[in-house]
């Protein structure tokens, strides 16, 4: 039986799948395993822009930056992150990309001057051991969480400012298990500061790990900025 209803415009679609892709960031683990779900939302919105080359130039931009292996994002975040692969930390990256193309919807824009603030000490900040609280207490609510608002769970949090052209500074924070590196289920009362991110360099450079995150990285790691 066919519809005798109208179909959807391509603004309406384009508006349904940024909402979608918004949602997906802030809980990737509900939507799909591993970057499915918004790898397929960005292909859509690239389709309906008319721009699906743009993926492309994303993905070796990545590449070049080194997540080109095999195992792309999950695998470069393996190498640093313990308890295995973390979907928050890639919906970060692709976050990232979501803002550069005017999809990300932020809870919240700092102001220039306090963006430029965080950017400036942030660094030096993450040379002490920090937890969750810590990162809300010294630099407020975050612009996208990624991951829920359980202290039971890892998460990322994301800090934009209001000039378009700044990059996003993630705080990568951690509370999975040492036992079995499969398992998510928590082993602290709240989840701790691993690492710093932003910048567009190579990853390995865009990294400062907290101490707790020296200690806890996989054997195997590459050497990040520190």
């Amino acid at each position: 039986m066919s519809s005798t209803g109208s179909l959807a415009g391509a603004d309406e679609i384009h508006t349904y799948l940024v909402e979608q892709l918004n949602s997906a960031l802030r809980r990737p683990g509900m939507f799909s395993q591993r970057d499915a779900a918004p790898r397929m939302l960005v292909d859509h919105l690239l389709f309906v822009e008319r721009q699906p080359e743009v993926w492309d130039e994303e993905q070796r931009s990545w590449a070049s930056r080194g997540a080109g292996s095999s195992t792309g994002l999950g695998g470069m975040f393996e190498e640093l992150m313990p308890g295995g692969y973390d979907q928050n930390c890639v919906a970060s990256v692709y976050a990232e990309f979501a803002h550069r193309r005017g999809w990300l919807r932020p809870d919240r824009l700092l102001p220039a001057d306090e963006h430029h603030a965080l950017r400036a000490r942030v660094r030096p900040w993450a040379q002490t051991d920090r937890s969750w609280a810590d990162v809300l207490s010294e630099f407020g609510p975050p612009s996208i969480l990624c991951g829920g608002t359980s202290p039971l769970y890892s998460k990322t949090l994301g800090y934009l400012g209001e000039d378009p052209e700044e990059p996003m500074v993630f705080f990568h924070l951690w509370n999975g298990s040492t036992t079995a590196a499969g398992s998510t289920w928590h082993e602290l009362d709240e989840p701790v500061l691993l690492a710093v991110r932003f910048a567009d360099t190579p990853f390995d450079e865009a990294f400062t790990l907290t101490p707790e995150g020296k200690r806890r990285r996989p054997s195997q790691v590459r050497s990040p900025a520190e």
